[in-house]
C-alpha cells in the first residue's frame, strides 16, 4: 500500500504558500487588464474567450488524450459550462461595477456550493453547513444594505453578475468533486475549453444581436497584454493545483482570501471600487464562511483517510 501524502514542510511549505499567494495575486489584479481591455475596444466576453485560449492549447499539447477523456465523460460538459459561466459574470462584473462588490458578491460561492452539495452529490447539511450559509449571507446583507435604507437587494447588473459568477463557480466545483476519479488533464481541459467556448458563444450571439461589439482588427497594443493575461492566468492556475496539494484546506482558504484583499486595494487605488466600515464588515463574515468551509473539508478529507487506513490489509 503506498503511504499517504504527507503535508509540505519547510522550504517546500513556503514554495506552497508563495504558489497560493501569486494566485491570489493574479486572481486579485486580473479586473485590471480586463477593463484596460475593454478601453482598448476588447469586449470582456471576446477577452474571456481569449485569455482561455493560451490554457487549452497548452493543455493538449502537453496531454493530447486530455481531448479523448473530455469526449468520453458527459459530466465535464458540467464542468466546463461552470468554468465558463463564472468567468464570464466575473469578467463582465469587474468590467462595469464596483469591483469590491463584485468580489465579494462572488465569494458567496460557498452558499451555492452547499447547496448544488446536497442536491447532486447527496451531502447532508449539517449545523456546521448552516453557521456557513448564516456567515455568508449574512456578509452578503451588510455589502447590499442600501445607505438610504430599503431590501438588501443587488441593485445593479454587476452585483448580479457577482452573485451568478459565485453560482457557476460552485458547480464548477461540485463537479470537479464529482469527476474526481476523472484524468486531471480532462479535467483541466474542460475548464480551459469552458472559459474559452462560452466567451466566444456569447460575444458572437450578443454581436449577432447588435448588443456588443465584435472582436477589433489585430493589432499588438490589445493581442500582447491579452496574451500576457492568458499565461498569468494559466500560472495562476498552476500556483494553485501545486499550492493546494501539498497544504491544508484551512490554510488554502486563508491564503486564497488574500484575493479578496489584492482586488479591494488595487481597484479602491485605482478609483474602480469603495472600501468601509460595511465592506469590511461583509469581508469578514464571508471570509469565516469560506474558512469555516475549508477546516469541515480537512476533517472530512482526514476522516476519509483515516478510513481507508484503517480498512486496509496489514501486509500491503
Amino acid at each position: 500500500m503506498n503511504a499517504a501524502p504527507q503535508p509540505a514542510r519547510g522550504c517546500a511549505a513556503w514554495l506552497a504558500a508563495a504558489g497560493l499567494a501569486g494566485s491570489a495575486l493574479v486572481w486579485g489584479l486580473s479586473w485590471w487588464p480586463v477593463r484596460h481591455l475593454q478601453q482598448l475596444g476588447v469586449q470582456p466576453l471576446w477577452t474571456t474567450a481569449l485569455v482561455y485560449a493560451p490554457g487549452a492549447l497548452l493543455v493538449l499539447l502537453a496531454r493530447p488524450r486530455a481531448l479523448r477523456g473530455l469526449l468520453r465523460h458527459p459530466s465535464l460538459l458540467l464542468v466546463a459550462l461552470g468554468a465558463g459561466g463564472a468567468n464570464v459574470c466575473f469578467n463582465l462584473g469587474v468590467a462595469t461595477g464596483d469591483v469590491v462588490r463584485v468580489v465579494l458578491l462572488f465569494y458567496l460561492m460557498p452558499v451555492w456550493a452547499t447547496l448544488l452539495a446536497r442536491w447532486l452529490l447527496g451531502e447532508r447539511i449539517g449545523p456546521g453547513a448552516l453557521l456557513r450559509l448564516v456567515l455568508a449571507l449574512g456578509g452578503a446583507l451588510v455589502v447590499l444594505w442600501p445607505r438610504a435604507g430599503g431590501w438588501p437587494l443587488p441593485r445593479q447588473a454587476a452585483d448580479w453578475l457577482g452573485l451568478c459568477g459565485g453560482m457557476f463557480f460552485a458547480l464548477n466545483n461540485v463537479m470537479l468533486r464529482r469527476c474526481a476519479e476523472v484524468d486531471a488533464a480532462a479535467r483541466a481541459l474542460a475548464m480551459f475549453a469552458g472559459g474559452l467556448a462560452c466567451g466566444a458563444l456569447l460575444a458572437l450571439l450578443l454581436q449577432a444581436l447588435g448588443e456588443a461589439p465584435g472582436l477589433p482588427r489585430p493589432q499588438a497594443a490589445w493581442l500582447l497584454p491579452a496574451l500576457a493575461l492568458g499565461l498569468a492566468l494559466c500560472a495562476g492556475g498552476l500556483g494553485l493545483q501545486y499550492g493546494a496539494a501539498r497544504l491544508p484546506a484551512t490554510l488554502t482558504a486563508v491564503i486564497m482570501m488574500l484575493e479578496i484583499v489584492f482586488a479591494s486595494l488595487s481597484s479602491a487605488w485605482l478609483g474602480a471600487g469603495r472600501l468601509g466600515p460595511r465592506v469590511f464588515a461583509g469581508i469578514v463574515l464571508i471570509g469565516a464562511g469560506v474558512v469555516l468551509g475549508a477546516r469541515a473539508e480537512a476533517a472530512h478529507n482526514d476522516a476519509g483517510e483515516a478510513e481507508t487506513l484503517s480498512s486496509a490489509p496489514r501486509n500491503s
